[in-house]
């Protein structure tokens, strides 16, 4: 399983979703792949501070968590498709790979760069709230007709390296960095059971004086 984003920081939606896909796919080993995306242009921690809250936070994970750091190697930003495309040439042909990701990401897939490109390298694996549809009005119809097209059961993405795709329709989390960051940076961030970032990672947080204003 692939996971990638900014990370910025990292919270228990992103956890959630590893753990939810680790546990359909049965899988041993998630990369977290801290990303620079060419999309975004206000990330606040660096590459290295994002990369170790995110070895923080999936700790816990039952499978094999390993965190890969070729897009913060490559020192520029990077499209999602050129780190399938490396993926793909590091891991060979015919090893399944599933690509992460939440419905939000989904509603946009059609401005990602060769975007028709990424189901030749990896499954594309989406979470998404209860209730959710791919005829939903957010969901470009490009997008749709594509991810329809190739929809199967969770226990079938691993019969083939790639091209299918799989919704898991119940995860109820809805997490917002960019909010994070802004009660963070306020002071006004408690930690309980019910917080959206884990203690290590807020521990981190604290210790780097990160996000404050």
């Amino acid at each position: 399983m692939l996971l990638g984003g900014s990370f910025d920081p990292v919270h228990n939606g992103h956890v959630a979703l590893g753990a939810t896909f680790a546990r359909l796919l049965g899988a041993s080993e998630l990369r977290v792949i801290p990303t620079v995306p060419w999309q975004k242009s206000s990330l606040v921690a660096t590459p290295e501070q994002r990369a170790d809250m995110a070895a923080l936070a999936f700790a816990a994970l039952p499978c094999r968590v390993v965190i890969d750091r070729q897009e913060i190697e490559r020192g520029r930003p990077t499209y999602t498709v050129e780190t399938l495309r490396a993926l793909r040439a590091e891991l060979g042909p015919e090893v399944s790979l599933c690509f992460l990701m939440g419905a939000d990401q989904l509603q946009r897939l059609d401005t990602w760069h060769d975007w028709h490109d990424l189901f030749g390298l990896a499954h594309l694996c989406v979470a998404a709230r209860p209730g959710f549809t791919l005829d939903g009005p957010d969901i470009p119809a490009a997008v749709a007709a594509e991810f329809r097209n190739r929809l199967v059961p969770a226990e079938r993405l691993c019969s083939r390296p790639a091209g299918q795709t799989c919704i898991a329709p119940d995860m109820a989390v809805d997490i917002s960095s960019t909010r994070l960051r802004e009660l963070l940076a306020a002071g006004n961030f408690k930690h309980d059971s019910g917080s959206p970032i884990s203690a290590p990672v807020l521990d981190y947080i604290r210790q780097h004086n990160l996000y404050k204003k």
